[in-house]
């Protein structure tokens, strides 16, 4: 299957070993200055001019345009997008398909809504990737990641909402008591692709105990994790050690939030994809 793997940067991938991959840059909007998600953005200046500006903040999706460019001439594209929960990207990206295989009916673009961010798309994408690599055909892979989809879920765990609620996706006086009451935020990425606050914790290590409890209660029982985290290295880093400890030999890999996600997740947030037996979950990761 000769394939190209196309994804927008919720997403938090740059390239893919053994397969033709491409990112498609997300913007975040802060003081008036359009910052695009590219490989040459500095995430740390990201999150300082946050820090700095005390109005409203968005971000904004690819433009039909961005995802042609991205398609070039392949002729099996796979698309990812981020949950529509958060961005028009899949819509975007689905008007960019009808538009190139208008103009290419012999070539094929399959558009999927991840219904999540960061991690668990990056999960897909490597799943669609060995399926490439292993010369499984395109429908049949489009078909299998589907099924593969619900055996992946998201969960989180943010110290702050402030930029949730500067984006007005929750209530200001919601996210000012969080931070005033020192609490971090666990949720999850629902059925219905909205990231939904699940529990409450009053610092730092309750959360983290609570983030794991949360993902072994959703079905986790070994297999693939991604950890990614905003400048949270040591807290990604000691996730991982917990669950190799009860997991070993199980595949957890780290990576960092780029611009998109980190500007949800904000400085010291952690987004965790992972594979769920679905058999032994109550579906709250």
């Amino acid at each position: 299957m000769d394939v190209r793997i196309v994804a927008d940067s919720a997403a938090n991938l740059l390239r893919m070993e053994g397969v033709d991959f491409v990112s498609v840059p997300l913007t975040i909007q802060v003081g008036g200055r359009a910052y695009r998600d590219t490989p040459e953005l500095r995430v740390s200046e990201l999150l300082r001019e946050l820090d700095a500006s005390d109005g409203p903040t968005g971000s904004a999706c690819p433009g039909v345009g961005d995802w042609l460019d991205a398609f070039g001439d392949g002729n099996e594209i796979f698309v990812l997008t981020v949950t529509g929960g958060l961005s028009g990207s899949f819509q975007s990206a689905a008007i960019a398909a009808r538009e190139y295989m208008q103009e290419h009916p012999d070539r094929h673009v399959e558009v999927m809504d991840s219904l999540s961010a960061g991690p668990q798309i990056a999960l897909l994408a490597e799943r669609f990737a060995a399926m490439a690599r292993a010369g499984i055909p395109f429908s049949e892979a489009c078909v299998r990641i589907r099924v593969y989809r619900k055996r992946t879920q998201l969960a989180f765990l943010c110290p702050s909402l402030d930029n949730f609620a500067r984006n007005g996706r929750v209530s200001p006086a919601l996210a000012k008591l969080v931070t005033m009451l020192h609490v971090h935020i666990l949720g999850r990425a629902s059925a219905e692709g909205t990231l939904e606050p699940l529990n409450k914790c009053r610092g730092r290590d309750r959360g983290m105990a609570q983030l794991w409890k949360n993902i072994k209660a959703a079905g986790y029982a070994g297999g693939r994790v991604r950890i990614h985290h905003t400048e949270n290295e040591a807290g990604a880093s000691e996730l991982r050690r917990t669950i190799l400890a009860e997991y070993p030999g199980s595949d957890v890999q780290l990576g960092e939030n780029r611009g998109l996600c980190a500007y949800y997740a904000e400085r010291g947030g952690l987004l965790v994809g992972y594979e769920i037996d679905p058999s032994r979950g109550n579906g709250h990761g």
